[in-house]
């Protein structure tokens, strides 16, 4: 069926159209793949230079990557343009029998060159296919992108679908890291919100001998004694407000429940590095597979219930008996058409729910909980939530434009921490330590 060109004359919110067309650069019956997406929102700010149309040239050998071949994919990277109205995405058909590798690598200086050819000649067809809304100038200035991130190889270990998060992908990954610096990561990563990196911990090569390491040619091993995700560190720096004026208490274990296990990095880290007695809550039992099969969850070593969060924190709570917590940590998230990613799902911070927190907390413990708010008001309400339930609120800002970490107290703090800087300094940056502000 031939293609309706007047279906794109103006911006419909939240259209999805992908379809494909010959590669006019390539031999015949090679495809590219266009895909048109209009935005479910529009900027209500002023810009000195918006532009209302853009594309994106998906990197070579990547067009089969979740993040260019999915609606939320491109849903993600047009509300990360936020002037943009209309968004095309324009690569190889990843569907043309290919076969693209298993096996990324960042493309060559001669890619490149076949990125402006291809621009030139698509140029044209973008124009065509621009709102008649546009003005002349903002026709000739249609810009194209090319999308670029600090992925310089990586290669796909297993795609498995989980009953309640969906389809999941763990791949090994090579970064480039500030300075030029590489590194070696391992990612879990979601296909319902494929341009976020669920979880992430640092691999290094099992031997030392291996001058020039690569992912297909080296055994790795994971590195759980560091956190590399950007607000699990400050997490960490948030058990610093934990009271230490029970002192006969802190002799023993401390014990901390997660909310939400993902690869199991913080569950690991607080019990290798602090010692903690740590138990976890993850709603999607094939999550919990990969946490332990991919990622170093020990499940001798941290204790991990198979149920709803919340279900499990209103079940204990009339029923927990001496199982109290000094920390309780959150980490969950939900999406949004609209807004994208948010952090936490607003059933989590329900009053009764926060109450149930509470009575699983000693008086010297912590809640803290892995926050991005969508709008100043989201996150202003949340706020609000928490002080009707607890003491005490403080707040970390991550540095990322992105995430929030907010520390709720169950009494007033002592003038001392049961986890001083000395403790969390070899773990956390004296950064984050000074970040914790009360609001």
């Amino acid at each position: 069926m031939a293609l309706d060109v007047r279906i794109f004359e103006n911006i419909s919110p939240s259209r999805f159209v992908s379809f494909t067309i010959p590669n006019p650069n390539s031999p015949p019956f090679h495809l590219l793949r266009v895909a048109v997406l209009d935005s479910p929102v529009h900027s209500t700010e002023s810009s000195s230079s918006p532009r209302a149309v853009a594309a994106i040239l998906v990197p070579k050998h990547r067009e089969s990557d979740w993040i260019f071949s999915t609606e939320s994919g491109h849903l993600q990277l047009l509300l990360n343009l936020p002037d943009i109205s209309r968004l095309f995405l324009i690569g190889d058909d990843p569907d043309d029998g290919s076969g693209f590798p298993a096996v990324y690598h960042r493309p060559t200086g001669e890619d490149d060159d076949e990125s402006k050819r291809l621009e030139m000649t698509m140029k044209p067809f973008v124009v065509a296919l621009s709102p008649k809304t546009l003005t002349r100038d903002e026709i000739d200035d249609v810009p194209f992108l090319i999308y670029d991130d600090n992925v310089v190889s990586s290669v796909e270990l297993e795609r498995s679908v989980g009953p309640f998060v969906g389809e999941m992908l763990i791949e090994d990954v090579e970064i480039e890291i500030d300075d030029g610096v590489r590194e070696f990561r391992r990612r879990l990563r979601f296909k319902r919100m494929p341009n976020l990196v669920q979880s992430d911990v640092r691999i290094i090569p099992a031997s030392s001998s291996n001058c020039s390491p690569s992912l297909t040619g080296t055994e790795f091993n994971l590195d759980l004694t560091e956190l590399v995700h950007p607000y699990l560190v400050p997490m960490v720096a948030s058990l610093s407000l934990i009271d230490d004026s029970q002192s006969d208490k802190l002799k023993s274990r401390p014990k901390a429940l997660c909310i939400g296990v993902g690869g199991g990095g913080l569950l690991s880290f607080l019990r290798i590095q602090l010692g903690f007695e740590v138990t976890g809550v993850e709603i999607d039992p094939e999550v919990l597979r990969i946490a332990r099969q991919y990622f170093g969850l020990e499940e001798s070593s941290a204790c991990v219930h198979v149920e709803d969060g919340i279900e499990f924190l209103k079940r204990c709570s009339s029923s927990c008996g001496d199982a109290k917590f000094d920390a309780l940590m959150v980490d969950l998230d939900s999406t949004d058409p609209i807004h994208g990613m948010t952090a936490p799902p607003v059933e989590f911070v329900a009053q009764d729910v926060l109450l149930a927190a509470r009575t699983l907390l000693v008086p010297s413990g912590v809640f803290v909980i892995n926050v991005i708010p969508p709008n100043k008001a989201f996150y202003q309400e949340l706020q609000d939530k928490f002080r009707h339930v607890f003491t005490e609120l403080y707040e970390i800002d991550v540095g990322n434009g992105e995430n929030f970490v907010l520390i709720a107290t169950v009494s007033p703090r002592g003038l001392k921490s049961g986890f001083t800087r000395e403790n969390l300094t070899p773990a956390v940056s004296e950064k984050f330590l000074d970040a914790i502000r009360r609001i």
